[in-house]
């Protein structure tokens, strides 16, 4: 058999349509007085120089869409985060176009963590890194408004759903009261919930566990320290959790 010549190395790569490009953007929250916030940076290229957007970028040839994402959002914020999870991906075909028709598609990525936990700063292409409070968001570039629109809705479709996601954002996951985890849960939903139907909510799922302390630092009746229970310790409950009903 004959053997197929090698290609160029300028032909290795030529195809007759465009190349499209794969990015990840990542929409980071935390809690600050009581509001949810959102982790921005200022771009340091065009386009859009100085304006603010997630923090993101493009997938380099050997690493994956996790590693990408891990990589950005350390390289601009020097934020890293405990558990990144995708939630979307966008692909107008206007969104972020290139030279030559090419196009950007970016996979979305959802994260919390507590703001005490991490120095922002910022590098590489970044200008500056900062948290902004989500009634008070500027100008975003490219997509990024629907992006982070779309990050808060499945953050509170999450949170409708269980409360898993939200101990991430307590100071200490083994040692809280049930009217701090209300607070943080109210703060992430922009809404006031009552007390007694969270509650049962709460102790419905099994996902938290008097710790045997109480909170003695305080005039009023002293209330009860909860830990954090992962899933693999709650066993086996299925009782439907109570409906919280949003103000």
């Amino acid at each position: 058999m004959e053997k197929t010549p090698e290609a160029a190395p300028e032909q290795l790569y030529s195809y007759p349509y465009p190349h499209h490009a794969v990015a990840t953007d990542i929409a980071v929250f935390t809690v600050c007085d009581d509001a949810l916030n959102l982790l921005l940076i200022r771009r340091g290229a065009e386009p859009f120089r100085g304006m603010w957007a997630l923090p993101g970028g493009f997938l380099k040839p050997d690493e994956d869409l996790d590693t990408c994402a891990r990589r950005e959002l350390a390289e601009e914020s020097n934020a890293a985060v405990p558990v990144l999870r995708p939630f979307g991906v966008f692909s107008h075909p206007d969104r972020d176009r290139k030279e030559r028709g090419e196009r950007v598609i970016s996979v979305a990525y959802l994260a919390l963590i507590r703001a005490d936990r991490v120095t922002l700063q910022a590098a590489t292409d970044a200008l500056g890194a900062k948290w902004w409070r989500l009634g008070a968001l500027p100008a975003l570039a490219f997509d990024h408004d629907r992006i982070a629109a779309g990050a808060v809705h499945e953050l509170r479709d999450q949170l409708g759903r269980g409360f898993e996601m939200l101990f991430g954002l307590l100071p200490d996951p083994d040692r809280f009261t049930l009217r701090e985890l209300q607070a943080t849960y109210e703060a992430v939903m922009a809404a006031r919930v009552d007390k007694s139907t969270f509650r049962k909510r709460v102790l419905a799922e099994h996902s938290v566990r008097p710790s045997g302390e109480m909170n003695t630092a305080v005039s009023h009746r002293p209330p009860q320290f909860y830990r954090y229970v992962p899933p693999q310790e709650r066993g086996h409950h299925r009782q439907a959790p109570a409906a919280i009903v949003l103000r």
